[in-house]
């Protein structure tokens, strides 16, 4: 039990998060009587698994495009195609986040390189300040649903679930999330009486013009998965080479000799992704040995069940974690132990996936330690507190689209075969 206290007092105090769970891992394999290379296993078999290499390859054309003018055309595009509607400005931020957090997998990135744009953009255009902070530290984890986010990535490998099911599987949810947050922007621009900006033709153009070689990027990685052309970790490869063709040769936003030093940033986000999940599945290779899913399926089934029930007291659960942990490290933790209980249950695993995702994004905004709103202060400059009181109305919404996306199992599973 002491050795337990101790876990947590180190989580506490900032101890790496790899660190404490290999430790736990390799003192339950101490008290069982267990080889520790079990974990070296463990890690040889991720190291093994084809797809991982998709994760440094898309992490790398993320952080260039991050770097690069893209988040400016980006959102330069939605401007010209959606800034005259009622609240037209802040749909744009919601579908920029999204699309940003799903190509670079990052969240605290997007509210870093997207805010510092929009949160003066929105103030310009009259947009209220509380209502402006919600949207954007909420809006960072929004693209997590959407091919090809690590997270999505991450979940596939851990639950052995196939990822072209599970990117198909995010779509409609995502797309629902944004719809709703959308209208719940639109509603609240109409009632501060946001002027609406005017709609030219001609900027229309210019944008598509400007971005003519970034539009065709998700087409070309999404179409040549789903038509059987390449496999993920091949569309992760071509998405490196083409973002390097365009950002380095083309557009000339990066140079030559500012690429060692993006390669060096995005391998640090990767190198800790990696070590976390290794340590992980070490501590999972205990957990199934201890059989702890049977344990924990034998207690919910003796106190639960329904299936209703159980979904309800997985949310509120998984929404504590996305609060208190890393996503990749509550991936890695927590889905080898739900996944076999929810199963028994009979939920889809894709459909699984889809509820610890939303909720994990939700999560990262919940109060009190969810760690976009201490992104988001330290961004805006701004007290913690404010962000949380800006926060709450959009955390609301959120939570409403949870539950339509958990009991409604057909947003996710429509496009499987």
């Amino acid at each position: 039990m002491s050795f337990f206290i101790l876990i947590v007092f180190l989580l506490l105090f900032g101890t790496p998060i790899f660190v404490v769970i290999a430790g736990l891992a390799l003192f339950l394999f101490h008290t069982s009587q267990i080889d520790s290379s079990a974990m070296i296993i463990e890690m040889y078999r991720m190291a093994t698994t084809p797809i991982l290499v998709a994760i440094p390859l898309f992490t790398f054309a993320g952080y260039l495009l991050s770097e690069s003018g893209a988040p400016k055309r980006l959102i330069r595009i939605h401007d010209a195609v959606l800034g005259w509607s009622p609240g037209g400005l802040s749909v744009i931020a919601l579908i920029s986040c999204a699309v940003f957090t799903a190509l670079t997998g990052a969240t605290g990135l997007t509210i870093i390189a997207l805010g510092g744009i929009l949160f003066p953009a929105m103030l310009r255009a009259k947009y209220p300040e509380r209502f402006s902070l919600g949207l954007l530290t909420t809006s960072g984890t929004l693209g997590l649903l959407f091919p090809p986010s690590l997270p999505l990535i991450i979940y596939a490998i851990v639950a052995k679930v196939r990822i072209d099911q599970l990117f198909l599987g995010g779509i409609l949810p995502g797309i629902l999330l944004v719809i709703v947050l959308s209208g719940f922007s639109v509603q609240r621009a109409v009632a501060s009486h946001v002027p609406r900006a005017r709609f030219e033709w001609g900027e229309v153009f210019k944008a598509l013009k400007e971005s003519l070689w970034e539009i065709p990027l998700p087409f070309i990685v999404l179409g040549g998965i789903y038509s059987g052309y390449f496999a993920v970790s091949e569309a992760a490869a071509i998405t490196v080479v083409y973002v390097l063709l365009v950002e380095v040769a083309i557009y000339r936003d990066i140079r030559w000799r500012e690429l060692p030093q993006i390669m060096r940033k995005s391998m640090v986000l990767v190198g800790g992704i990696l070590i976390i999940l290794g340590a992980a599945l070490g501590l999972t290779n205990y957990l199934i040995d201890a059989e702890i899913p049977f344990k924990v399926l034998q207690f919910f089934k003796a106190y639960i069940s329904s299936p209703i029930v159980f979904l309800i007291m997985l949310n509120l659960f998984l929404l504590a974690v996305g609060c208190i942990m890393d996503i990749f490290a509550a991936l890695t933790v927590v889905v080898p132990i739900i996944t076999p209980v929810a199963i028994a249950y009979g939920i889809h695993p894709v459909h699984l996936g889809i509820i610890f995702l939303t909720n994990l994004h939700i999560g990262a905004s919940t109060p009190p330690v969810g760690i976009n709103l201490f992104i988001s202060s330290l961004r805006f400059e701004k007290p913690i507190m404010k962000i949380i009181m800006s926060s709450l109305p959009f955390l609301f919404i959120l939570l409403l689209s949870l539950a339509l996306i958990t009991y409604i199992p057909w947003l996710s599973l429509v496009f499987l075969k």
